[in-house]
């Protein structure tokens, strides 16, 4: 996994790790399930530790230390840590609740009340979803100190949280997403969080499920899974894993089961081993018309997050005509943007590929066409816009758009033919370079330019009803960039997955395309970063697995996902090009 530098985060959705098979209580509130441990010592990967317990006589620094070793083990387990406090504290100690992670090596210092300070840590909540840096009003831990009837010294409060190295956190720890559907039930809404890896991954992924998309989502995301409490189980074999929820009230309604399964099938074939599953809830088993009980994890195409039928095409500009076509080869579309120059510098293509905006060279208008009906007309559907940024489109036929105002950036979309503005709060007002939105219209991620403080990255979650209207967004929050400490300079970014994004940034005299994730964690993808020769102007990026992120200069395009595959030339005319979105 390449890092940027350190992992920030801390893991939310902890589990109670035994085999596959074990039963697990859901809770309303509170972890998922058991909670792991961290240590000093960060174990290989695919390794067993067993911390050692105790020792006879130490001392109350002695004690804390060997907790935080103790939260190490491996198979993660609550139960060695456990033995470092007091029978009290046992009982009360719930470490699923917050995963902390730290560099480097804890201190403890004190007796009847020992302190830890975590420097430069991060955090997760509890259902593994990266938090960034731990507030420094939570850096300082304290550990009252008892002894026990034998008079040794024991923790009679420990901390609600996983405490671990980052180096052991990395090792044992990464990313996945759970999937969860929009307002609508029409398109799946992928949701990042940490788990760990082992046997006990499908039953971590299927627990993150159940708990739902997190707080302040609702109107963003929703699931189909039961949402009261429930027994889990996830006996896995042979590649299948049966997933038995107990204790849920009520059955699916049979138009939701589609949609339940979708969700299940797209969050575990994250996971290769696995390649179908059964589902039960109560005593009854989840069926398809046909009696079918058995689903592939590739059950679910039609909520597709980067769109089923998507177009794959590339599309440009070339000699002011719209054109299409593989990077190599771009011929004019046969609309009216592909027969006559109506002056626009850039476009952006909605993804079946059936409509284009154009924007007018001068900035302050966007024309809509279709992308190959000769006969159809062009409409201006905004004008007397200040500086207009590139168009995009999501799954819902939106137009997004972002207007460089002398007072700051205006967003708007375009939908039915109708313009309407959005107000984004901590985004709205500020000088917006570049801007993105998720293929599943959850997602706005922006560039602001913060003048001589070099460039940050925003992003906002959008909410919807049920009828997909747009109701607000949430305010932005910003994704910290750990590339380096000169100031970032940042010239495009492009979608790589539905929750990564690349970005195009100088460095000297020269390019670099780093990647990062929507919520800010390390996103460890292969290949990148990547060092680019060459005078760089844009990235073309697309969230479909299999289609490769490039570099656009003046007269080509730098493979940036294979640099091996070789590098398209492009036509003279050539102004832009682009995936569809």
């Amino acid at each position: 996994m390449t890092r940027v530098t350190r992992l920030s985060g801390a893991f939310v959705l902890v589990v109670a790790l035994a085999l596959p098979a074990a039963c697990v209580r859901l809770p309303e509130s509170g972890p998922v399930v058991d909670a792991g441990s961290t240590s000093d010592e960060a174990t290989e990967p695919g390794m067993d530790y067993n911390p050692p317990p105790p020792k006879e006589g130490g001392s109350a620094t002695d004690i804390v230390r060997g907790f935080l070793n103790a939260m190490t083990a491996t198979p993660i387990q609550q139960k060695p840590a456990r033995e470092f406090l007091t029978t009290d504290a046992q009982a009360a100690w719930d470490p699923g609740l917050e995963t902390i992670t730290y560099p480097g090596t804890l201190t403890p210092r004190g007796e009847s009340q020992v302190s830890v300070t975590l420097t430069d840590a991060d955090h997760l909540d509890s259902r593994g979803a990266w938090q960034g840096a731990l507030p420094t009003e939570d850096q300082n831990l304290t550990f009252p100190m008892k002894r026990d009837e034998n008079g040794e010294w024991r923790i009679d409060e420990a901390p609600n949280a996983l405490i671990v190295p980052e180096t052991w956190y990395e090792n044992h720890f990464r990313q996945v997403s759970l999937y969860f559907f929009d307002p609508t039930s029409t398109v799946l809404v992928p949701e990042p969080v940490f788990v760990p890896n082992g046997e006990q991954l499908a039953s971590t992924l299927v627990a993150g499920l159940l708990r739902g998309p997190g707080p302040g989502l609702s109107l963003v995301s929703h699931s189909l899974l039961p949402a009261e409490p429930v027994e889990l189980s996830v006996p896995f074999s042979g590649g299948v894993a049966s997933i038995k929820l107990t204790g849920a009230a009520d059955q699916p309604a049979p138009q939701d089961i589609p949609l339940m399964l979708a969700q299940v099938a797209w969050t575990l074939r994250q996971e290769p081993t696995i390649q179908s599953f059964r589902l039960t809830i109560g005593d009854v088993p989840v069926q398809l018309p046909g009696a079918v009980t058995e689903f592939s994890v590739d059950e679910g195409a039609d909520y597709d997050p980067t769109g089923l039928r998507s177009s794959s095409l590339f599309y440009g500009l070339r000699d002011g005509l719209l054109v299409s076509g593989s990077p190599e080869s771009q011929t004019p579309v046969d609309g009216p943007l592909g027969r006559d120059d109506y002056n626009l510098r850039s476009i952006g293509v909605n993804l079946d590929a059936t409509k284009v905006g154009g924007v007018a060279a001068d900035g302050r208008s966007v024309l809509m066409a279709p992308v190959r009906d000769p006969e159809d007309k062009v409409t201006q559907v905004v004008s007397h816009a200040a500086n207009l940024l590139d168009p995009a489109w999501d799954l819902h036929d939106r137009m997004w758009l972002v207007d460089r105002s002398p007072t700051g950036a205006r967003i708007s979309y375009v939908q039915n033919g109708k313009v309407r503005s959005l107000d984004v709060p901590r985004l709205t007002g500020r000088d917006v370079k570049r801007f993105l939105v998720s293929r599943d219209g959850s997602r706005l991620v922006a560039v602001v330019h913060r003048g001589d403080r070099g460039d940050e990255f925003l992003v906002s979650r959008i909410r919807y009803d049920i009828n997909g209207r747009v109701l607000d967004a949430l305010p932005a929050t910003r994704v910290f960039w750990e590339g380096g400490k000169s100031l970032l300079q940042v010239r495009d970014i492009g979608w790589l997955t539905p929750t990564t994004f690349a970005v195009l940034h100088r460095v000297a005299q020269s390019y670099e395309v780093r990647s990062l994730t929507v919520d800010g964690a390390p996103s460890g993808l292969d290949g990148l970063p990547t060092k680019l020769n060459g005078d760089f102007r844009a990235l073309a990026g697309s969230p479909v697995p299999g289609e490769d992120l490039y570099a656009v200069t003046r007269s080509g395009l730098a493979d940036v996902t294979d640099p091996g595959a070789g590098n398209p030339t492009l036509d003279p005319g050539i102004t832009m090009i682009g995936y569809v979105g």
